[in-house]
């Protein structure tokens, strides 16, 4: 007979519970403490940070404390930027469960909503996932500061210094290695194209800030992009008043093909990051080039609307207010809107994180290494070139030697380690993958202090009286 599952939360976190006991998880710690000092230090306590932080506590690694800059619950996109109805994600992928049954986002619908529900369900509805995360993080209870913020990084080849702005003001935290989980803006910020920049900021958002829809009802709006930010954008306007919504892609033809499905296997996910710089290079630049498209459901949302329109080989060249609103100068002719929206993506420019300078200044640079030719200038040469456990690399070895104490969990990552650093597929292989290396490279460090208690263990498993030593033959 199949079991019917926990029927509660308080159900399922006992077989949790029992889970961990069975598996003598979490182990007894074994890195020798440092007075003041944090084995890991994490920036960023969404999924990322916290399968981090689980994934070294069950290697035995406790001696870690999470920062975010964002209040208890808010961590992430979930509750503030998207604006999807639903992941993308299929809803059988486990995520940041880390091989455990129990701690699967299934297991937490179905122990409160059912089996029945759960085959019912399409896709994970986006704010039901943070319900989920807000449940993780309360069951492998990491520490946590909320509303703190990095500011910035020092070090020496002893460790690494974060400064850090909380509700007790500024203040700093000595670690032995540092994780950066800080999300797809990790090392830079929402992608502008450079003449929108100039043009008055009363006319446009990009579509991850913050965007006060109700103020566009009966309004005229155009939304740049081709990927599910565009469309999630465009359905949040068209749902909450909007008079008519222009979806304008430079594309001559909307991607219907997600590539990156092609690419979801255990093997590319473990073995990735052992391809040669070219290969890994071409395989992201591929998909970048095809593009993903917005899923089947979050398109039907926007088209949907009889006073929704898609205009593919649609270019903006030129922007300027004009009696209150705003005259585009498109590759298909001119057009009125009050307001735009840039669904235009993320970018790594290190110039946007000031708390970050130290290593700009001195990490190894894809364009240090590699560059696909003709590609020259493109945004993946300032991609950091991570080690094996995702860390960050001298470009002058010997000169900064905190630098590679600090590891890249975060979107940065993709070019050196694929997708394993923030999308839902791979979370758990990469989280696995940098706490053994964490661990491993404690281990070395505390060596002398591993060689010496081998060399005092003393509690013997013979205590002498199990025998009779025999006086010959």
């Amino acid at each position: 007979m199949i079991d019917p599952g926990p029927r509660s939360l308080e159900e399922l976190e006992a077989r949790l519970a029992r889970d961990l006991d069975l598996l003598t998880l979490p182990p007894a710690e074994w890195v020798p403490p440092r007075a003041g000092v944090l084995d890991v230090a994490i920036v960023g306590a969404g999924m990322a940070g916290l399968t981090a932080a689980f994934a070294l506590r069950k290697l035995g690694i406790a001696n870690v404390r999470l920062f975010d800059r964002a209040p208890a619950g808010r961590e992430g996109p979930w509750g503030t930027f998207a604006r999807m109805e639903t992941l993308r994600s299929p809803k059988t992928l486990t995520g940041p469960a880390l091989g455990f049954a129990n701690l699967t986002f299934r297991a937490w619908y179905e122990a409160q909503f059912g089996t029945v529900a759960w085959e019912a369900l399409f896709r994970i509805p986006r704010l039901q996932w943070l319900d989920y995360l807000t449940w993780y993080r309360r069951v492998t209870s990491p520490t946590v500061e909320n509303d703190t913020a990095l500011t910035g990084l020092s070090g020496d080849a002893e460790g690494v210094t974060l400064s850090l702005d909380g509700p007790e003001g500024t203040g700093s935290v000595r670690a032995r290695r540092v994780i950066l989980a800080n999300g797809r803006d990790g090392l830079g910020g929402p992608f502008i194209p450079p003449f929108w920049r100039d043009v008055d900021k009363r006319f446009w958002a990009h579509a991850h800030e913050p965007i006060d829809f109700a103020a566009l009802k009966g309004k005229t709006v155009a939304v740049l992009g081709a990927g599910a930010g565009a469309v999630d954008n465009a359905a949040e306007a068209l749902e909450t008043g909007a008079a008519k919504v222009y979806m304008l892609v430079r594309r001559k033809e909307l991607p219907r093909v997600n590539k990156s499905l092609a690419a979801g296997n255990a093997g590319l996910l473990l073995g990735f990051n052992d391809l040669s710089d070219e290969r890994r290079w071409a395989q992201n630049q591929y998909i970048a080039d095809t593009a993903v498209p917005a899923p089947h459901n979050s398109m039907l949302r926007c088209s949907r609307h009889a006073n929704f329109s898609l205009l593919t080989g649609c270019a903006i060249e030129g922007a300027r207010p004009e009696g209150g609103r705003l005259a585009l100068d498109t590759t298909r002719g001119p057009a009125m809107v009050d307001f735009v929206i840039l669904a235009t993506g993320f970018t790594v420019d290190w110039a946007r994180r000031p708390e970050l300078a130290e290593l700009a200044r001195h990490a190894l640079l894809w364009r240090d290494r590699y560059v696909a030719p003709g590609r020259e200038g493109n945004e993946f040469a300032e991609h950091p070139y991570l080690g094996r456990d995702f860390q960050f690399q001298e470009r002058t070895p010997g000169e900064v030697p905190w630098l590679p104490r600090v590891h890249a969990f975060n979107y940065a990552a993709v070019l050196s380690h694929g997708r394993v650093t923030g999308d839902i597929p791979g979370i758990s292989v990469g989280a696995e993958r940098l706490a053994a290396g964490i661990a491993g490279a404690l281990f070395a460090e505390d060596y002398d202090h591993h060689w010496q208690r081998l060399q005092t263990f003393e509690t013997p498993e013979l205590l002498g009286d199990e025998w009779t030593e025999a006086e010959g033959f």
